[in-house]
């Protein structure tokens, strides 16, 4: 494994729609450990391949407390409901902003051993940042969708870190952390 350079937003690489992955090799496997690796290294809650220049459809999540999920050719095969939530990126440090995201996602996806899974999130972190990791998918980052443009703002320097050592995606009690 090894930790990747996560890319920032006014990277071109990061507004291009990802490539659908055909076959699941150790390239793969690599890319997925590595992504672990380094969302981990930066206290994210969720990072997608553009994000570490490659530009195919993975991502993985890690909400705090559980196992980490890869997801191969994540589809949102269903969404209800509408919240505004506080939101940040690995690839925006020090800055949030306020979305409109859903209540409940159903996604469709491969697994890492190319198994056909289905997550269903509803109103937590993971829904939120399922929502999030697949638009770095489209090519769309969270300020693509602010509430408006006036509700995005940087972080004062002691609020970038969390009680846990989290950089500041909020959407989980008062710990704030970047998916």
């Amino acid at each position: 494994m090894a930790q990747r350079e996560i890319l920032l937003a006014d990277s071109p690489a990061l507004r291009q729609k990802a490539k659908k992955i055909r076959i699941i090799d150790a390239g793969v496997q690599r890319l997925i450990d590595d992504m672990i690796e380094t969302m981990d290294q930066a206290h994210g809650v969720g990072l997608a391949a553009p994000q570490v220049g490659e530009s195919v459809r993975v991502l993985v999540i890690r909400i705090p407390e559980s196992e980490p999920i890869a997801l191969i050719n994540p589809q949102v095969v269903k969404r209800s409901g509408e919240r505004i939530l506080e939101e940040g990126c690995l690839s925006i440090p020090g800055w949030r902003g306020e979305v409109k995201r859903s209540v409940t996602v159903l996604v469709k996806a491969l697994n890492r051993d190319g198994r056909e899974i289905r997550v269903k999130a509803t109103a937590d972190l993971l829904a939120q940042a399922l929502e999030h990791e697949i638009d770095h998918l489209d090519g769309v980052l969270y300020i693509d969708r602010l509430t408006a443009p006036d509700r995005m703002w940087k972080l004062l320097p002691h609020e970038e870190e969390g009680e846990e050592g989290e950089e500041g995606l909020v959407g989980a009690g008062s710990h704030s952390v970047e998916i």
